[in-house]
């Protein structure tokens, strides 16, 4: 089980700060947050709203910040109750020990203490505190509610057991802790990039290529490669059928000539002015968040490919994604359960990429969300992915869609679901769309569900506790009023006008 943690605690809410806030946030983990620039606050709410706004096309499942935040006006009444407390302020080593020291003196013995540092020594950082046993660093890289990689290592006085729960933590977020056993000035992904870093400065400073011709080098070629395999398995690649040792026999000798040159170039007054001129002329007029909103697009598209073979980072997506069905449905079938009314369990808000050009709610949109009420009403039975990885599911075979009344940009919606009827193989069940701000119905669903083990590809019966469950919803459904709507073929008149 991959337990997380109640409450989370930022110091800091720079670029990484802020980042660590989205990840928490999108977890359903409550944060609060620290940060003197009075600036922080405005900045979180934009990285907020593009984390959203990535997250909305990363994944289907219903995206929202399900944990709330605030900020605290100093460290202590920050980290007070924390269960986890991210550092994040400056790459300093002196406004680290003493942040960490302030932080370490005011949180609870029992909290996990995380630096974001890219690339200082946890034993010195964890020098002078109090409980040293629970300081780590948790390297992220930006944008941190994107990109999965996590950096994971103590100092000499870390606590294994310590490391151990961080790592659990860490994967619960959707993200990718790599542990390191040693410590090493830069860590490893820093180091890997710095020596790319140098041997572009030098050949910017020779004057051989320009910034952008060193970008399109990557960005065409090994950097696409990169996201599927990394170094070591591209050149075991590049080996052919003899794999690695035919290609280090081929090309290791290359390894003794001149061509890089790692000892980075001095960073004159003139080189200086270079970078900046061709890296303003890169970027083509755009603002920064302009460039941010094109690198998340980009990122993920690369992500939703991944997923789809099941690999890299596209296999911590699909697991992360697995945890924002059930964050959103959390809510599953209890004793003490009302079921003499229709169920409510979906939520959500239009959101402006769901509209068309008159303003209001696509088609599309419609049966996505009516799908959304169908899931939470499968994770609601029981159906987990438990279940569906042993082989079972509901398939849905048949849906009408009636639309009612347009929906707008910014609405909130919810959604119920009553059960029409219910065999061992089959549900048949009716959805209902309202605004939520005056109850007005905007479309109703009928579908067919069907029970299928999907290694056999054929109809069979559900599970006797997952049939239970619905025989139990139906059976008290059945003692409704039949709905208006239902049993309506296409074209057909309405016998009543919707509410």
């Amino acid at each position: 089980m991959l337990a997380l943690p109640g409450k989370a605690a930022l110091i800091g809410c720079g670029v990484i700060g802020a980042g660590w806030a989205a990840r928490f946030l999108l977890s359903g983990i409550d944060v609060t947050l620290h940060d003197p620039d009075p600036e922080a606050p405005r900045r979180l709410d934009l990285l907020l709203e593009r984390a959203e706004r990535a997250w909305r096309r990363l994944t289907l499942a219903p995206v929202r910040l399900h944990g709330s935040f605030r900020f605290a006006a100093n460290i202590e009444e920050a980290v007070a109750d924390a269960d986890w407390v991210q550092e994040s302020v400056p790459e300093r080593e002196d406004l680290k020990r003493a942040t960490l020291a302030a932080i370490d003196a005011a949180a609870p013995p029992e909290a996990i203490l995380a630096s974001s540092t890219s690339g200082l020594l946890p034993s010195r950082l964890q020098e002078g505190l109090a409980r040293p046993g629970r300081f780590l660093v948790a390297h992220p890289f930006n944008p941190v509610y994107l990109l999965p990689l996590v950096e994971l290592l103590g100092g000499r006085r870390t606590d294994p057991a310590v490391l151990e729960r961080a790592e659990r933590i860490l994967s619960a977020l959707g993200m990718h802790p790599l542990r390191l056993h040693h410590e090493i000035d830069g860590f490893l992904a820093d180091r890997l990039m710095e020596a790319l870093w140098r041997e572009a400065l030098h050949l910017v400073n020779d004057d051989i290529a320009t910034a952008e011709q060193i970008d399109r080098a990557i960005i065409y070629g090994p950097g696409l490669r990169w996201a599927i395999k990394g170094t070591f398995q591209v050149f075991r690649l590049g080996g052919g059928e003899a794999g690695m040792r035919h290609f280090l026999a081929q090309f290791g000798p290359a390894l003794e000539l001149p061509w890089s040159k790692l000892r980075a170039p001095e960073l004159t007054p003139d080189l200086l002015e270079k970078i900046v001129a061709q890296s303003d002329a890169q970027a083509g007029g755009r603002s920064v968040r302009e460039l941010e909103e094109l690198r998340d697009d980009c990122l993920v598209s690369v992500l939703l490919a991944l997923k789809q073979h099941g690999h890299g980072a596209g296999a911590e997506l699909a697991a992360f994604e697995e945890r924002l069905y059930a964050l959103s449905h959390r809510r599953s079938l209890r004793e003490e359960d009302d079921l003499d009314r229709p169920l409510r369990l979906h939520e959500t808000r239009v959101q402006p990429e769901w509209v068309d050009y008159n303003g209001h709610m696509t088609e599309s949109r419609y049966l996505q969300l009516f799908g959304d009420a169908t899931d939470a009403l499968l994770r609601y039975i029981g159906v987990d992915r438990a279940y569906v990885d042993a082989g079972y599911s509901y398939y849905t075979v048949e849906t009408h869609i009636m639309h009612l009344r347009e929906v707008a940009s910014g609405e909130p919606l919810y959604l119920t679901t009553r059960l029409l009827a219910v065999d061992d193989k089959r549900v048949h069940l009716f959805h209902e769309m309202f605004r939520s701000r005056d109850e007005l119905r905007l479309a109703t669903a009928e579908q067919m569900l069907l029970h299928v083990d999907t290694r056999a590809g054929r109809a069979c019966p559900a599970r006797e506790d997952i049939a239970g469950r619905l025989r139990r919803i139906g059976e008290a459904h059945a003692r409704l009023p039949p709905p208006d709507l239902a049993g309506r073929r296409v074209g057909e008149p309405r016998a009543r006008r919707s509410a």
